[in-house]
């Protein structure tokens, strides 16, 4: 939900004059300006993403092998309360898995709910930037404008990547 937002509140700036670029212009105005080549980036990424999925893979296989809740021997703040999940303060600032067992599963149930509603919501992004080219603000600003002019019915035929 956390991108959800992220694309709201910049279409909200983009539309206030900020400058800031619609979601689908985010990745090329990134890489136009950005410190480090795309390749670099992508290297770095699925090292630093392999060796955390690899330790919580072989903590998953071997339980508790990886789970003594220190990064590299420096901290002990990372133990977690499952195998293969990291915890502890820098993971659990909050302490939200410290609390009875009951509430800790409707944790993890509401965190799946938020993530379903959150790919609902990206599909309906997806949706909206392919029939009309334009953000989400844009859009609603659009309908609030005609709300019978400007509809999914309406503005739901033209695909822009198929003309």
């Amino acid at each position: 939900m956390l991108g959800v937002a992220g694309i709201l509140f910049t279409s909200i700036g983009a539309a206030a004059g900020l400058g800031f670029p619609q979601w689908y212009e985010a990745g090329k105005v990134a890489a136009a300006s950005s410190y480090a080549s795309f390749p670099n980036l992508l290297i770095t990424t699925f090292l630093l993403m392999g060796w955390a999925e690899g330790k919580r893979w072989a903590d998953i296989k071997n339980p508790g092998s990886q789970g003594d809740g220190s990064f590299f021997g420096i901290t002990d703040d990372f133990k977690g309360k499952e195998n293969g999940y990291p915890g502890g303060r820098f993971f659990d600032p909050m302490g939200l898995s410290r609390g009875s067992e009951a509430q800790y599963k409707k944790y993890k149930e509401n965190e799946i709910k938020n993530g379903r509603l959150a790919m609902v919501a990206m599909l309906g992004f997806f949706a909206q930037y392919s029939a009309t080219g334009k953000g989400p603000i844009e859009n609603l600003a659009q309908h609030l404008s005609a709300p019978a002019q400007n509809t999914f019915a309406t503005n739901g035929v033209s695909l822009p990547w198929l003309q």
